[in-house]
């Protein structure tokens, strides 16, 4: 998506009992419009309330979506301080460097996955993902599957990630999204093995994906990989961000950000439950002019899309991981005849 940049830190080491990370997406120098949806009964966030179309300030300057619980909404007083050292922020007088960074912040749940209950993301782990995002890659490729906030995400019994997808407009617009797929529910519909958003890929998006074989689609269903998984209380919740380049208003940023919490609910069942805190961002850069009405249902439309193909890239993307505290398969893993090549 031009004009947002991400960078993510990876917080892995089975010897110390890491599985978590955090991902920053920033926002430009001059900030972005931002809407939010919260659907989720159990959600951990930050700032989220100054997304609010009655409220006063208008554009943010990053996101951040991290895991670590509560406890990891630590990380954004780090991409404050990278923000603030760099002079960027809500203005604070004529003074440049007097500033107050505007960072809304969500987190998913998978505190003691790597084995230690008490590794989780801090400030210094904000600081170092708001400098991956500033820094020279990050404005290419978002790296998928087990890294940042997607490192210790589950999705039922499977391995979860990070996944991204994107769309252009008939316009030339762009609408893009970013998703943190750790689910109570499952991506993958248990009858035939297939996932849920396959089907809303583009032209060629999922060829390589098949029906599995039936005797392993019985075998990962008899070890309950493909079913809604409870491992607790509040162990869940999936994190999404929607950007374009269409100027859109808070209010519209709203909207966006509540037709993308629809897209993560064609690609998980079920969704939105009391385990998750299910949160979805969206932001506008605010480079290309104001929709007319067609455009912006054009582009409501596709956002939606662009959530549910990343769950399958998320899924895709991720990869098997087994530490002291559980083994969760990956879905090319579980089935590999699901997906060629």
């Amino acid at each position: 998506m031009p004009g947002l940049r991400v960078g993510h830190v990876t917080l892995r080491g089975p010897d110390e009992g890491w599985l978590t990370g955090s991902t920053v997406v920033l926002a430009p120098p001059t900030g972005a419009v931002g809407g939010v949806d919260v659907r989720g009964a159990a959600p951990g966030t930050r700032e989220t309330d100054l997304l609010d179309p009655r409220r006063l300030v208008n554009r943010v300057n990053a996101v951040l979506l991290t895991g670590g619980s509560a406890y990891g909404l630590a990380a954004a007083d780090g991409v404050m301080r990278g923000l603030e050292s760099d002079r960027v922020g809500y203005p604070m007088g004529p003074d440049p460097a007097r500033v107050v960074p505007i960072v809304p912040a969500a987190v998913v749940f998978d505190l003691g996955r790597g084995g230690n209950f008490g590794a989780r993301p801090d400030a210094g782990t904000g600081l170092a993902a708001y400098r991956a995002a500033a820094g020279p890659g990050g404005d290419g490729p978002v790296t998928l599957g087990v890294v940042g906030a997607g490192t210790g995400a589950v999705c039922g019994g499977l391995k979860g990630g990070i996944g991204t997808a994107s769309a252009v407009l008939s316009t030339g617009a762009t609408v893009a999204a970013l998703v943190v797929l750790n689910a109570a529910g499952s991506a993958v519909h248990a009858a035939t093995g297939e996932l849920y958003g396959a089907r809303f890929g583009l032209a060629g998006e999922f060829d390589r994906l098949r029906p599995p074989d039936p005797a392993e689609l019985a075998a990962a269903r008899d070890a309950g990989l493909l079913h809604s998984v409870l491992e607790g209380p509040l162990r869940a919740t999936t994190l999404s961000l929607l950007g374009t380049d269409v100027a859109l208003t808070k209010a519209q940023c709203t909207l966006l950000a509540g037709m993308g919490a629809d897209g993560l609910a064609r690609g998980v069942r079920p969704v939105h439950t009391m385990v998750d805190g299910d949160t979805t961002f969206a932001l506008s850069t605010v480079s290309r002019p104001a929709p007319e009405l067609a455009e912006l249902h054009e582009l409501l439309s596709a956002g939606a899309d662009c959530v549910t193909r990343a769950i399958v890239h998320a899924m895709l993307a991720a990869e098997s991981v087994r530490t002291s505290a559980g083994n969760w398969p990956a879905y090319p893993a579980a089935l590999p005849t699901a997906v060629l090549g």
